[in-house]
């Protein structure tokens, strides 16, 4: 009976581990965004060009919930120096920025994010590091650093080092440049009797197999670089805990030795999770030591990051242990020559092969620049950081160093990786507390707005309707009701490039005064990432003046074609569709008071006038002159006070489109809807409310064609116009058809050297893969 109770009890801690993890992954659908950019290093009056990947987080698949993608660049103090919002589609979406002539050298951090991902802090936002110089400005001497001492840190195997039990140290050293540096090294206990040796396999990290003894103290003597010796201490050696031992850790059959010291036996849960995503649930059957065996079969495991955790009796996480599955592989290539001349084509036949060696369609980025000692193939890509970068804490010197070539080498590298990261990012204090409440919302069908309404005496002020119009000649009206609060929250559609909004609550029925500010939508919290210190090698000044002049050219000669913008697809239609009759004013006899247009051409309406305000009266089909105005608007901004829409002049107006029933927009109820459109959007010269708040305000940002000029015919081989570019191809948006093809095509320029391809890509499958190849370009 006793065993048939524990065994019960066992069953439901695990079924209450993985209802709480199935419950916090059905409400918290997490977002990882990464960014290609064609470089990684830019003179001021350059263009940045950007693609952005937005992943479901546990599956590494392209997530259409997010519509809206937000980047900044920031300088040391977390200054925005560029911000934009990004138009996502099925998860992907593209932009550039234009690098302003008067920013200084210096080094930068480019980050991106949804607004969704802000619920999780700005460690879970992607980030890089971009350098900028101004070639109109001195450069300064690299700035020096302060030299900071070589360091070295031990981490135990899954957190804690048990008296008697074998286990795995994990180590990082690094030189007094904050990069990993080879050590070699002893351990040495109370009696300084050696104990172990050891040495780094690469990046300065490196583990070692370790039985600590009871009562005794351990310190590790080591040798950083050819000059720095340090004495460290290595973890506390506990009689009473946890921990996890894993056996061969990167090879296919790994096996989990686990063991709990002075805890009477209590119940052990082991949980292996990836993603979101159980992988196995299990108690652990420990013997009379406290020791217990599992062994573990890779091919299922989750792909990337596996997490091994142990859970008491209180279901409380004790221990953890990383575990790394390679995941399936997009196997993209491209065929390249290794020579061109200049001004000539360069083709380039890709193929995109899943895991499986089959023909799979995938969406890429292309860049094509020139290597030059400036820049260079950046250390991480799509594939390090999906996998790796974006599940682990704190920066990951040559990331891509775990993928490109996959050794025994790389696999033991990894796991030491692995070995020194601690507790992950995973928050299972969060995982257990079932009451999630989150600030901010997916932007599921466009750019959300937000903002606060309160009373003249600064209180909110809910259940008061808001009004937002964007003036122009495309109708964008939305409305909010403040909440309890007295948030407000608008979700546009479709709003694209700069322009102001118009915001308000009808003040033809609000007698009271109400203050309304609009938030900004780019997160204000910061990570502790430290950006680089900032210096040039004087041996880069030669291709410094290189590329700056190369840069001025373009400028001068070509400033046209860097500034040419595609139009955006967007449903032109008022909000109230097809429902509205239109009259085209210039298809009738002018007249030059609107009250004439109204009274003479409009069937639907009525004017009157009564205790000295202008009404309109509707005859719709459904209720005879219904007594209750309707809603006038102007190029998208409402006019609440009739009498002020008689001062409109109507030989500026080119449209009036005559809704005649009651119409709802979101929160919106108008009985019938009066929409004058202007020749130039402008508003005719109508002065708005001066209770309105105007504001300055830019939506998702248009995106620029890349210059990318031809030269096919003999007249175009011998123009005259220099062709000075260093990125020779950007594209965004290369997608492999079902049989994993595609062609990239583009001509190369007038500058001889060395140029970089990169490519990178995403099946729908969530398999990631890169190809990068060079070529010469010769006179």
């Amino acid at each position: 009976m006793l065993a048939f109770t524990g065994i019960n009890s066992n069953a439901q801690v695990l079924d209450a581990l993985k209802n709480n993890f199935k419950q916090y992954n059905d409400q918290v659908l997490q977002e990882k965004v990464y960014v290609h950019t064609d470089k990684n290093f830019y003179l001021t009056g350059e263009i940045l060009w950007f693609k952005i990947y937005n992943v479901d987080a546990g599956l590494n698949t392209p997530l259409n919930i997010s519509k809206v993608a937000y980047v900044d660049v920031l300088d040391e103090a977390n200054n925005a120096i560029l911000q934009a919002k990004v138009s996502l589609d099925k998860g992907m979406g593209n932009g550039s920025f234009y690098v302003p002539v008067t920013l200084k050298n210096g080094n930068y951090k480019l980050r991106a994010y949804t607004n969704w991902m802000k619920n999780f802090g700005p460690d879970a936002f992607f980030e890089k590091v971009l350098t900028v110089v101004n070639p109109l400005t001195e450069l300064a001497e690299p700035s020096k650093e302060v030299t900071k001492p070589a360091t070295i840190q031990f981490f135990a195997e899954s957190g804690n080092l048990l008296a008697g039990v074998p286990s795995t140290v994990g180590f990082k050293a690094l030189g007094s440049n904050g990069k990993g540096s080879e050590i070699n090294g002893v351990v040495i206990n109370q009696r300084n009797d050696t104990v172990v040796r050891f040495q780094s396999l690469k990046f300065g990290m490196g583990s070692f197999a370790f039985t600590p003894e009871a009562n005794s103290t351990y310190k590790a003597v080591v040798r950083i670089g050819r000059d720095n010796a340090l004495i460290s201490d290595l973890p506390a050696v506990l009689s009473k805990g946890y921990t996890i031992h894993v056996v061969d850790a990167d090879k296919q059959q790994p096996e989990l030795k686990i063991s709990t010291r002075g805890n009477n036996n209590e119940p052990l849960y082991l949980f292996v999770h990836s993603g979101h995503q159980v992988m196995l649930a299990q108690s652990i059957v420990t013997n009379a030591n406290g020791d217990a065996s599992i062994s573990l079969d890779k091919t299922k495991l989750g792909q990337g990051i596996n997490h091994v955790t142990v859970f008491n009796s209180a279901r409380q996480p004790v221990c953890e242990r990383l575990i790394f599955n390679r995941p399936k592989m997009l196997s993209l290539l491209g065929q390249v020559q290794t020579q061109y001349k200049t001004r000539s084509a360069v083709d380039i036949a890709v193929s995109t092969n899943n895991t499986a060696g089959k023909p799979t369609a995938a969406n890429m980025s292309v860049s094509v620049f020139k290597l030059d000692s400036l820049n260079n193939m950046d250390d991480e890509d799509l594939a390090s950081y999906l996998w790796l970068g974006s599940e682990i804490k704190g920066n990951i010197e040559s990331p891509r160093y775990y993928f490109d070539i996959v050794t025994s080498e790389t696999d033991k590298a990894l796991d030491n990786l692995l070995l020194i990261q601690g507790w992950s990012k995973f928050k299972w204090n969060e995982v257990l507390d079932s009451k999630q409440k989150f600030a901010y919302l997916p932007e599921y069908d466009g750019h959300l707005i937000t903002g606060q309404l309160n009373n003249a005496a600064e209180k909110p002020a809910p259940g008061v309707r808001a009004y937002l119009g964007v003036p122009g000649k495309r109708l964008q009206l939305y409305g909010a009701v403040a909440d309890s609060t007295g948030k407000l929250l608008f979700n546009t559609r479709q709003l694209f490039g700069p322009g102001e909004i118009v915001v308000q609550t009808n003040t033809e029925k609000d007698s009271s005064k109400y203050q309304i500010t609009i938030a900004s939508p780019f997160a204000e919290q910061y990570s502790t990432s430290k950006l680089p210190t900032f210096g040039l090698d004087k041996r880069w000044q030669k291709a410094l003046e290189n590329t700056s002049v190369n840069m001025q050219v373009q400028n001068i000669y070509v400033p046209d074609k860097l500034k040419q913008y595609i139009n955006p697809m967007v449903d032109s239609a008022g909000y109230f569709g097809s429902n509205g009759k239109p009259y085209l004013l210039d298809d009738y006899t002018r007249f030059i008071t609107m009250e004439e247009v109204l009274r003479e051409y409009i069937l639907e309406v009525l004017v009157s006038v009564r205790k000295g305000r202008v009404h309109f009266n509707l005859l719709s089909p459904i209720d005879l002159y219904k007594d209750e105005d309707p809603m006038a608007i102007l190029d998208g901004v409402p006019i609440f006070n009739l009498d002020k829409l008689f001062t409109i002049d109507p030989l500026k107006i080119r449209k009036l489109d005559m809704v005649d029933r009651e119409f709802y927009w979101g929160p919106i109820r108008t009985n019938g809807v009066i929409n004058l459109t202007s020749y130039k959007g402008d508003m005719a010269g109508f002065e708005i409310d001066p209770r309105a708040v105007v504001l300055d305000y830019e939506g998702m940002q248009l995106q620029r064609e890349f210059y990318s000029p031809v030269y096919e015919t003999e007249q175009q081989q011998k123009s005259r116009v220099p062709d000075f570019r260093n990125v020779l191809y950007w594209a965004p948006d290369v997608n492999t058809d079902a049989h994993g093809k595609a062609k990239i095509s583009f001509y190369t320029a007038d500058k001889p050297g060395k140029y970089a391809v990169v490519l990178q890509g995403l099946s729908a499958d969530g398999q990631t893969g890169s190809y990068n190849s060079t070529f010469e370009v010769t006179k």
